[in-house]
């Protein structure tokens, strides 16, 4: 007897666990059914403590906000910092209620401050001109030397971070004002005039550090250095005949030293072009600069004419590096 109502005892037991067993299980699986009907599992979105919206697919978002912090969304910039990284919380979301990364993205993006990357050219560590890229400023080195600047060996290259993108220069500008010409032996034969001081002349050529053009074209009528009679000492330029009235081009960019009427000269352009490099144009009919004017290689500046000491229309040019006077037709004609 007392067996079979042990045996009793623990089949009812056994049936009064499995209804609450099953009861259990089908109530959990109608609550996750009714969740799952009325809520979606998303992420709430805070900055700085603040709730500022709900994103179904956070890597998706932050990968966004990543691309925008590593720049790649505009040129130049090297990267962004925001103010604040936005955390995540998974939550259940009612149905009703739609995620809204975009203002999610504007938030976070709205206060950052962008970076921009260049080059800073240093001589004597000092910062002289900026490029964008590395191999520009390798460029501008290469040549220096190869032009046997004498400070070659000063010339730097920085690589700088800076919320303000500075004014870049090309090769050529940065070789031209950063050249510095070796020191040259000259016959001196001091000579002044109201278009500038004059220490001597030298028919060697040297590096510029920039290139020339041809002012106007026409016949090479008395070269540099040459001796005649209606001069006491050598010729100090070059004299090359065109009609009255022929436009006269700047020889290079540089910015004008002197413009107006000078004794022998006649009317006369003074240009600097940077690293003590002066081209002088004279016995012009028409100027057409004035002192202190920047000119770009090739602008007009003047007509061919016969002022001053001239026999006939043509054009006096000069090449002066450091007051001394080289030979144009070491650069043009």
């Amino acid at each position: 007897m007392f067996k079979i109502s042990t045996l009793k005892k623990f089949a009812m037991f056994f049936r009064t666990s499995v209804k609450v067993i099953t009861i259990t299980v089908v109530s959990a699986i109608l609550i996750v059914g009714a969740i799952a009907f009325f809520y979606k599992p998303t992420y709430s979105v805070t900055l700085n403590g603040e709730l500022i919206g709900y994103t179904e697919n956070k890597s998706e978002l932050q990968n966004k906000i990543n691309k925008y912090m590593d720049g790649e969304a505009e040129e130049k910039i090297a990267f962004r910092q925001i103010s604040a990284v936005p955390e995540y919380t998974l939550c259940l979301l009612k149905k009703g209620i739609t995620a809204n990364d975009d203002e999610i993205y504007e938030k976070v993006t709205q206060n950052s401050t962008q970076y921009y990357k260049y080059y800073a050219i240093t001589d004597d560590s000092k910062e002289k001109v900026y490029v964008s890229s590395f191999d520009e400023a390798e460029k501008v080195v290469k040549q220096l030397k190869s032009k046997n600047s004498v400070n070659k060996n000063d010339i730097g290259i920085v690589e700088k971070y800076d919320t303000e993108l500075k004014k870049f220069t090309s090769v050529e500008k940065c070789v031209s004002k950063l050249y510095e010409a070796q020191p040259q032996k000259t016959v001196v034969y001091a000579s002044t005039a109201s278009s500038g001081y004059v220490s001597g002349s030298s028919s060697k050529k040297v590096n510029l550090g920039v290139s020339l053009i041809r002012p106007i074209s026409g016949i090479i009528m008395s070269r540099f250095g040459s001796r005649e009679s209606i001069r006491s000492t050598p010729h100090r330029g070059l004299d090359i005949a065109a009609p009255s009235g022929t436009p006269i081009k700047a020889a290079a960019a540089g910015t004008v030293a002197s413009a107006g009427y000078s004794g022998s000269y006649g009317n006369m352009i003074l240009i600097s072009h940077g690293n003590g490099v002066q081209t002088l144009y004279a016995h012009c009919s028409q100027l057409n600069v004035s002192k202190g004017q920047s000119i770009a290689q090739g602008q007009v500046i003047g007509k061919v004419g016969s002022t001053g000491n001239s026999t006939g229309p043509h054009l006096h040019l000069e090449v002066r590096v450091n007051g001394v006077l080289y030979n144009p037709q070491n650069y043009v004609y």
